[in-house]
C-alpha cells in the first residue's frame, strides 16, 4: 500500500474534532512514512500565570502527535493506541506564535511503540523535548 500523506494528514484532523486538540487548536501538517507533524498556536489561551506557553499544553501537543503517529502503524480496525507514558523536559519558553511537535520513532515492536517528540518554534529552536511510550491493544469483542 502507497504512502497517502493527504489521506493520513485528513484522517489525523478528522479525528481532532471535539477533543482536546481541537480545543488546544492543534493541526496536524507533514507526515512521512517514520515521523508525523503537529503545531499548535501559543497565545493566553494556553498560558501559564506568568503568560508563557504552559508545559501542560505542551506535553498534550507531545501525546497527541505521537498517539496519532502510532495509528500509522496499525489497522485501527482492529487495533486501539495508550500513551502508557510521557516525559518532557522543557527548555525554553514561548510567549507567543506557533509551536511544531514532530514526532519520530525510536521503537516499533507489537505492543509498545516508543516515540521522541520534539516541540520546535517557528525557527526551528528547541522548546522541548519529550519521549512517549504507546500501547497497541487489540481491540476485543467490538459491538
Amino acid at each position: 500500500m502507497a504512502f497517502d500523506k493527504e489521506k493520513i494528514l485528513s484522517m489525523c484532523n478528522a479525528f481532532s474534532k471535539n477533543t482536546l486538540m481541537e480545543t488546544l487548536e492543534i493541526e496536524f501538517i507533514d507526515a512521512g512514512e517514520d515521523f508525523l507533524v503537529a503545531k499548535m498556536p501559543v497565545n493566553p489561551r494556553i498560558h501559564q500565570p506568568m503568560g508563557l506557553l504552559h508545559g501542560g499544553a505542551t506535553v498534550a501537543l507531545a501525546e497527541s502527535v505521537g498517539s496519532a503517529a502510532s495509528m500509522l502503524f496499525v489497522n485501527p480496525e482492529e487495533s486501539e493506541i495508550r500513551g502508557i507514558e510521557i516525559s518532557a523536559n522543557h527548555l525554553r519558553s514561548k510567549k507567543e506564535g506557533i509551536v511544531f511537535g514532530t514526532a519520530k520513532i525510536i521503537h516499533k515492536g507489537r505492543s509498545l511503540h516508543l516515540w521522541e517528540i520534539k516541540i520546535t518554534d517557528e525557527e526551528g529552536k528547541l522548546i522541548s523535548l519529550c519521549k512517549l511510550t504507546n500501547m497497541v491493544l487489540q481491540i476485543k469483542n467490538k459491538q
